[in-house]
Formats: structure tokens, C-alpha cells, sequence
């Protein structure tokens, strides 16, 4: 790949109307590309046939994206990380799924007989010095493992005020946490 500050530079001139930096910056960037999808193909288990697509599909999110780019920062990341989305998208296009089987390791993966009855009270603690509704909806979703869907309905709320109220409910936990840790 080319210097990344030369890239980051290019960027910038591109994002001022620079044609002449724009086209230079296209031609290096796809072929950086080319091989970081190519590679991501392969990881997935996939062929690398359709590694054109995702390159172009990322290259266009690139150009309607590029005022999202913070020029304080180098532009290789930035590019990365829309390039690894566009890959999963495409994969998730054509219906490829992650699955680890786990069956094998069920010994390995087994809880302790004796949990650690301190960490349980400070859990406890935690939960009852939230607000009633809120914390019967981290009970609810987080512990007894129901959707929210569910829970709106008991609670008359709409799912969107219960995520809203779980998301509350979790960034005050993890709050109280980190106060009690310190």
C-alpha cells in the first residue's frame, strides 16, 4: 500500500476539488482494496470471485462518505472499516453464516458448582438500586432472557421506550459499577 500520509493527503486535496488527487487516490486505494477484500473472501471460506464487487461497493461509500473522514486521523483505517462492512454485507447477501459448533466442548464450557456468593449479593445490590420499572426490565431482558417485544407488552410500553429505558438502566449499572470498583 502507499504511504499513508500520502493517501491521507491525496484525500484531502480530492475533498477540495482536486480531480488530479481524486483519480490518484482511486487507482491506489483500489488496489490496496483488492487485497484486503480478497483476503476477507478468503477468511470467510469464500471464493475471491466476487472480490470486484465489494471493492467497488466500497469504493463508492468512500466517495458519498468522504466528508465523514477526520482528517486528523489516517484515512487506512477509515477505509478498512467500510470496507469490512461492505464485505459482510455481501456476505450476508448470499447467505453466509457464522456458526461454531460448540457441542464438542460442553465440558470445558460448564459452570463452577460454587458460584461466588459475594459476587451474586453485589450483582443484587446493584439491580435493587435502580428505579422498580427499570430494573424489571434488565430482570426481564438481561437475566430471565426476554425480548423486548415481550416485555413492552406487559409493561404497556412500546419496544422502543423499553430499549430506550434497558439501555438507561445499563449505562447506570455499569456507572455504579465502576464507582464501587474505584
Amino acid at each position: 500500500m502507499a504511504d499513508r500520509s500520502d493517501l491521507s493527503t491525496l484525500m484531502r486535496l480530492a475533498r477540495q476539488g482536486n480531480e488530479d488527487a481524486y483519480r490518484q487516490l482511486l487507482g491506489r486505494v483500489s488496489v490496496w482494496l483488492r487485497g484486503v477484500v480478497r483476503r476477507g473472501m478468503v477468511a470467510a471460506g469464500r471464493s475471491a470471485a466476487d472480490c470486484e464487487d465489494v471493492v467497488q461497493e466500497t469504493l463508492l461509500a468512500m466517495h458519498l462518505k468522504r466528508d465523514t473522514w477526520d482528517e486528523t486521523q489516517p484515512l487506512e483505517p477509515w477505509l478498512r472499516a467500510i470496507a469490512r462492512h461492505k464485505l459482510v454485507d455481501h456476505l450476508r447477501r448470499r447467505g453466509v453464516r457464522d456458526h461454531v459448533s460448540i457441542d464438542d466442548q460442553v465440558d470445558c464450557l460448564a459452570a463452577g458448582s460454587d458460584p461466588d456468593p459475594d459476587a451474586r449479593t453485589d450483582s443484587r445490590r446493584l439491580l435493587e438500586s435502580l428505579p422498580d420499572r427499570q430494573r424489571r426490565i434488565v430482570e426481564e431482558i438481561s437475566i430471565e432472557g426476554h425480548r423486548a417485544a415481550e416485555v413492552a407488552v406487559r409493561f404497556g410500553m412500546s419496544e422502543g421506550a423499553v430499549r430506550v429505558t434497558l439501555h438507561r438502566a445499563l449505562k447506570t449499572l455499569a456507572a455504579a459499577y465502576r464507582k464501587g470498583q474505584s
